[in-house]
């Protein structure tokens, strides 16, 4: 096995390849930033069959072999024994592993074409609990004779990593001299595809961010046509062709099973099925990016409607994402600094597809709202190296108080507060907050005074702004 960090796994055109959630920002002084975490629990299955029931039942109808059945039955009793004399962290992990199969099972979703994935993250889990070193959190490790790339996600165990495996796919693909890579992680990920919303999906086995599995992105599942499309061009095998077709299906087909949200002037494909009210705007405009380069190879008419169903809505949203100093990651907060970069990144790339072509449009023209993905693309880009806009907002506060001193801030930053009286430290704070007018805590002195305020704001690229200005802290 190898462990790789999220830096050491940039393949290709991915500045990133983790799917992780969104940084949570802090609105106060007690607020930090930090990764909201796959959720820590396992779903007890206490009702439904169970996952013996169910395999016994699939090979009964004739719907897996014996083979298959023999297989998945040794996995889970081997995954369930070896759970039972590990202790700590191990058996945490392998245990809520098998917890979400058995959810699955009890949830009837434990179909055919789902099985190879489920048991493989069963097996290869057991594999890395009662052999292997205890991993850092996202961590990405590897196994050997295989091109699948898994993270581990604390309190889930490892799952695989799909966005980062067709990013590594995207990466054998762009280095020219990769294709016996590229075709061995290709013909490796393809029978891992479950049959969903009238195609096929390549999902994700474990409780994430408010989801239970099995669950899929439009963000991996867009780089997969586009990975799948450049492989058939090169490759010819047809079969790299027929999963990316196949693969169409979660863009035609609404949530939980699809990732297609209609909206009045086209479509949006949601970052993950379970969360269709999300506006994350990354995954939809990788999506848009897998689908127009997917499209543009195969030629496909289903796969120009539904890129441009998603460019119309693309054009009409992309601006509200620009705040003027940084970008925003859904409709509710700012990005980190990973996902500014990568919105960028994925920005530039549908520039530089619908200004450069080939065009898909039937007329030979570019498709309309290419300058405002290139100007968005270099805004975002221009972010990086500009300072924050601070201010000082508040002139007075009452005397032996919990009180906020007010700023004006451009974009999320890390602000340090420093109150001084004459050549004396009497208060300093230190937060992240986001842009608008936050606020930081400062206990005041009971006996009143005038104090000198210092704002010193340092944005998520390291670019600093500093504010001063003084304050009255007034007796009542």
């Amino acid at each position: 096995m190898r462990a790789k960090h999220l830096a050491v796994l940039v393949a290709g055109f991915l500045a990133c390849c983790g799917l992780v959630a969104p940084v949570a920002l802090a609105r106060g002084a007690a607020d930090s930033l930090g990764p909201a975490r796959a959720h820590p629990r396992a779903r007890a299955a206490s009702h439904g069959p169970t996952v013996s029931a169910v395999l016994q039942a699939l090979r009964q109808t004739g719907a897996i072999s014996e083979t298959t059945y023999t297989a998945d039955y040794a996995a889970y009793v081997g995954a369930k024994s070896s759970a039972a004399k590990l202790s700590g962290t191990r058996k945490e992990e392998l245990s809520t592993v098998l917890a979400n199969v058995q959810a699955m099972a009890a949830a009837g979703e434990l179909i055919p074409s789902r099985l190879p994935a489920v048991f493989l993250t069963l097996e290869r889990n057991r594999q890395w609990w009662t052999t292997e070193p205890l991993l850092a959190s996202d961590e990405h490790v590897s196994f050997p004779g295989s091109h699948i790339i898994w993270e581990h996600y604390p309190g889930q165990g490892l799952e695989i990593q799909w966005l980062a495996t067709f990013g590594e796919a995207n990466g054998y693909y762009l280095s020219g001299h990769e294709n016996t890579n590229l075709r061995e992680l290709l013909n490796e990920v393809i029978p891992l595809a479950t049959d969903r919303a009238g195609g096929i999906a390549w999902e994700y086995m474990f409780d994430f961010d408010g989801g239970t599995p099995p669950w899929t992105s439009g963000l991996s599942q867009g780089t997969a046509i586009q990975v799948l499309a450049r492989a058939y061009s090169r490759l010819k095998d047809p079969a790299y062709l027929t999963a990316a077709q196949q693969a169409l299906g979660i863009f035609q087909t609404p949530p939980p099973q699809g990732v297609r949200v209609s909206t009045p002037v086209g479509a949006l494909y949601a970052e993950y099925t379970y969360a269709p009210t999300d506006r994350i705007l990354n995954g939809f405009i990788q999506a848009l990016v897998g689908l127009y380069e997917y499209t543009t190879i195969t030629k496909d008419p289903l796969g120009q409607t539904l890129f441009e169903a998603g460019d119309a809505e693309a054009r009409a949203i992309v601006p509200f994402y620009n705040t003027g100093a940084w970008s925003l990651y859904d409709q509710f907060g700012e990005s980190d600094l990973n996902y500014h970069e990568l919105l960028a990144e994925f920005l530039q790339h549908l520039c530089e597809r619908t200004r450069k072509g080939p065009p898909i449009s039937p007329t030979g023209v570019p498709i309309a709202g290419d300058q405002l993905y290139c100007t968005t693309a270099a805004s975002f880009t221009a972010d990086l190296h500009t300072p924050p806009v601070i201010s000082l907002l508040s002139k007075t506060l009452p005397a032996g108080a919990r009180a906020g001193v007010q700023m004006s801030l451009s974009k999320v930053s890390t602000v340090e507060l420093t109150v001084s009286q004459g050549a004396k430290v009497v208060w300093s704070n230190r937060a992240v907050v986001e842009r608008g007018k936050p606020k930081l805590l400062w206990i005041t002195p009971a006996k009143g005074g005038t104090f000198l305020v210092t704002l010193a704001a340092t944005d998520l690229a390291g670019n600093v702004a500093t504010a001063s200005g003084t304050v009255v802290v007034a007796r009542h």
